[in-house]
């Protein structure tokens, strides 16, 4: 098994990189090298740019917009782009609906929706976990009844990121009751302008409005809205994980934010002279180099079984566990180096102007919003915790 790129793998790396670092505007790269995260218009401008490419949809088909890449390809463009400091690509349009549509959508769902996608102007976000329902998604009780040519909804989703971004829901509903718990779930489509639903902020630890609560009552949605079949929706929803389980290790945010502790580790001073002149941090910082290459080398090897067209094992499941916890430590290591400076938390935007400018070595500002934001990421996308009893119930048997 080959885990080297090739001359071709190289080129399109070089290609990749040059079209970011020209293309990608310079407001942008800084406000994300500051570790602030990405704002509406940050995102919906640099779609844009990824649109006219042709690149904003690596995972879909080239019928459909998308660029025909190779997973390997793939890998590289999402790891330049990190490295590079763009925002991220809205996951929900990009990585889940616009694939759920693709596969199991009719055509006239395709051609409603997919375009503008493409064409930014509608926005989604994934209505999956519950107030009772998150790890065990199974048990969702948001109630979707049938009545003519209308389902009527009735439930609450919870910890719904960018919901108050967005346009469109994706919805995993209760249509039957009896029954194994799976058998009876359905995938809709809901407009979030529609009567009957409302969105309440949930504040994260420091301050941002990412996680929202939404409520729906009574909500008609066009029984066309329904994806696949109905009571079929488990099956909709499980085939996101597939491949790209591949791309929830965040190579690239680990490589970038390694990089970054080492140039700060080169200006802060500890005993009159650099952290990186150290014996006991330059192990820390080997120690680091390791994870990072061998979280690296994992991703790799699992790509290279994907291509040969072998199927992906439940041990995929490793690389959002390893990656995760390796980009929390990181962000924590980078708080720690900068001292006294990287305690305080300093946001971002106009209620930060008003209050005070930035204050301390510009390498600082954004380190301790990073760490608290980098808390949620052992627990959205599945909890570390559900990712050991993954691997354990279906490897260690």
């Amino acid at each position: 098994m080959n885990l080297k790129e090739t001359a071709e793998d190289r080129a399109f790396r070089l290609a990749v990189r040059e079209f970011v670092q020209r293309e990608l505007p310079a407001d942008i790269r800084k406000h994300n090298e500051e570790g602030w995260e990405p704002e509406k218009d940050e995102m919906a401008r640099w779609h844009r740019i990824l649109a006219r490419q042709g690149w904003l949809a690596p995972s879909w088909p080239k019928d459909y917009g998308g660029t025909g890449w190779t997973l390997m390809q793939r890998h590289i463009f999402e790891e330049e782009c990190a490295l590079n400091y763009c925002p991220p690509v809205h996951i929900f349009n990009i990585a889940m609906i616009g694939p759920i549509l693709i596969e199991y959508g009719t055509e006239a769902q395709k051609q409603r929706y997919l375009p503008k996608i493409l064409d930014v102007e509608e926005w989604w976000c994934q209505g999956y976990s519950e107030p009772d329902a998150g790890s065990d998604l199974a048990a969702l009780k948001t109630d979707a009844r049938l009545e003519g040519d209308h389902y009527i909804v009735n439930g609450t989703k919870v910890w719904t990121s960018l919901a108050h971004w967005a346009t469109h829901i994706f919805c995993l509903v209760r249509t039957k009751k009896d029954g194994k718990p799976q058998e009876g779930i359905s995938f809709l489509l809901m407009d979030m302008t529609a009567r009957g639903t409302s969105i309440q902020p949930i504040p994260t630890l420091n301050g941002q409005h990412i996680f929202n609560q939404v409520v729906f009552e009574n909500v008609r949605v066009p029984k066309e809205n329904l994806i696949h079949r109905e009571n079929e929706g488990w099956t909709v929803a499980k085939s996101l994980l597939d491949h790209e389980r591949l791309f929830l290790a965040r190579v690239g945010d680990n490589k970038k934010r390694l990089q970054r502790l080492k140039d700060i580790a080169r200006k802060e001073l500890a005993h009159g002279k650099p952290l990186i002149e150290h014996d006991w941090f330059r192990r820390k910082l080997a120690q680091y180099e390791v994870r990072v290459r061998a979280l690296d080398l994992t991703v790799l090897r699992f790509i290279a079984k994907a291509d040969s067209g072998q199927g992906l094992d439940p041990s995929v499941t490793m690389l959002k566990l390893a990656g995760t916890e390796l980009l929390q430590d990181l962000l924590q290591e980078t708080v720690d180096a900068l001292g006294y400076y990287g305690l305080p938390f300093q946001q971002h935007g106009i209620a930060n102007d008003e209050l005070a400018p930035p204050f301390g070595p510009e390498h600082a500002i954004g380190a301790s919003n990073a760490r608290f934001r980098s808390r949620a990421f052992t627990i959205a996308g599945g909890g570390s915790e559900i990712q050991h009893n993954i691997m354990a119930k279906h490897l260690l048997k």
